[in-house]
């Protein structure tokens, strides 16, 4: 990780032509289509007044961007000037939150510029590091967002403020938290989480099986002890579905508070070990709207899509689940 430094540089999208297509044209049509899918029910009713976050996935277009559109979709763009974004780190260590070195960052869709003026703030707190070149075009957790925040804003003038969340404990999400909710309170900011949920299968290291609907016995399953009979009773992908709505009912406000929601949440991670990438940063708006509950408001978080990259039956079968939200307060 680098110093704070005055270069002002260009991240450049790096995983343009791989993670999702690089062609303007063919981006755009593909974002304007997984938007134009997503469909109005009883308590949700797009754009949502006063949405103030979401949390959607970050996977490869191709896989979760219809399930991201869904939390595109919730954002009212009026009056937004100001976007956070909160990645977790895949690529290095960081026990702590870094903020970008550049000035602008490339999307195919058109540039988005950094907010400096947020970011020289935060710095002065001594709280966050700076992220170097390298570290910033390697990660994807932010950049997977990136062109559908530029879409969603199209023929707006917005800046954005993306922040790397490392790995902390949970009173560190509480502090970085608390260091946010100023800038989350202003009526022209919102803040974008990005987090894909399990992560199933050998090559993910996890295989956390629950034998029925839970409450149930946990088994991690292995070669050895995940015969097809009794995986037919009760198949895995129902199993994975059933873990992580369990993360979702006890992130959903109403019925919990944020202070309730953040301890639950961190509970059921050190209980589950549930590989749910962007736990930090999910950990970093908790903390956040529990230092705005503390001055009376009331958060809301909503979930409105889930799915999972495919269906897993077997030991040798593998899977990512994508959830998408939003919170109002």
């Amino acid at each position: 990780m680098a110093q704070h430094s005055n270069a002002m540089l260009t991240r450049s999208a790096s995983h343009a032509d791989s993670w999702y297509t690089g062609n303007r044209q063919k981006l755009d049509a593909e974002l304007s289509k997984n938007l134009a899918a997503v469909e109005s029910s009883d308590g949700f009713a797009p754009p949502v007044s006063g949405c103030k976050a979401i949390i959607a996935p970050h996977a490869g277009y191709s896989y979760s961007g219809p399930a991201a559109a869904w939390a595109y979709k919730s954002i009212d763009t009026a009056g937004i000037k100001r976007v956070f974004i909160l990645g977790p780190s895949h690529h290095v260590y960081l026990d702590g939150c870094a903020l970008s070195s550049c000035a602008e960052y490339t999307t195919p869709l058109g540039n988005l510029p950094i907010d400096r003026d947020t970011v020289a703030k935060l710095s002065e707190t001594e709280l966050f590091s700076a992220m170097d070149l390298q570290t910033d075009e390697d990660e994807h957790s932010i950049e997977m967002h990136l062109p559908y925040v530029r879409k969603v804003f199209e023929g707006k003038d917005i800046s954005i403020i993306p922040i790397l969340v490392g790995a902390i404990n949970k009173e560190k999400e509480e502090l970085y938290g608390k260091t946010l909710a100023p800038y989350l309170a202003a009526a022209d900011t919102i803040c974008v989480v990005s987090s894909d949920f399990c992560h199933w299968g050998t090559r993910f290291q996890y295989t956390h099986y629950y034998t029925q609907a839970p409450p149930a016995q946990v088994v991690r399953l292995s070669r050895s002890n995940s015969s097809s009979s009794d995986l037919s009773k009760y198949p895995i992908h129902a199993s994975i579905r059933a873990l992580d709505h369990e993360a979702m009912e006890l992130l959903t406000m109403p019925p919990s508070t944020a202070s309730l929601a953040h301890h639950d949440f961190a509970e059921y991670l050190r209980r589950t070990k549930n590989t749910i990438c962007g736990r930090h940063p999910i950990g970093v708006l908790m903390g956040a709207l529990t230092a705005l509950e503390r001055e009376g408001r009331h958060p809301t978080l909503k979930w409105v899509k889930y799915e999972q990259s495919s269906q897993c039956l077997n030991i040798n079968d593998s899977s990512v689940s994508y959830a998408s939200g939003f919170v109002t307060f």
